[in-house]
């Protein structure tokens, strides 16, 4: 049995990743700037077509937007930032591992998101992480 007593909803991941955004050094959550966090149960169809993919499970996060490394005063205002937590995946990934709090789990798509935000690739975030460890 979870916290919850019942599978947990797309408001109590918001309210997850919320708290993981407050515990972030006031630093670095100053300088994400305004992204807004979507919680939603899955990817949409066009969303893994355009990423290659075709199955939603294999998904947990997205940025969407303009990075900041490539962001210019020139520009036209670029489309909003966002970043996606997907519930569905997320649960999946936590159950089927059983050893990490679901809390951390959202902390780590969310940072794994805003590192794509910061203009970082896959590769640049899990060299970060494996350095970490």
């Amino acid at each position: 049995m979870n916290l919850y007593g019942r599978e947990p909803s797309n408001d109590d991941l918001a309210q997850l990743a919320r708290e993981a955004f407050e515990r972030l050094p006031e630093p670095f959550r100053l300088a994400v700037g305004a992204v807004a966090i979507r919680v939603t149960d899955f990817a949409e169809p066009e969303v893994l077509a355009d990423l290659g993919m075709d199955d939603p499970w294999d998904l947990s996060g997205l940025y969407s937007g303009v990075d900041l490394t490539r962001r210019s005063i020139l520009d036209p205002l670029p489309e909003p930032s966002e970043i996606f937590l997907y519930r569905r995946p997320i649960l999946a990934e936590w159950a089927g591992r059983g050893d990490i709090g679901l809390g951390r789990l959202v902390e780590h798509v969310l940072i794994h998101e805003i590192g794509h935000h910061f203009g970082l690739s896959d590769d640049d975030i899990h060299a970060i992480e494996d350095g970490r460890r």
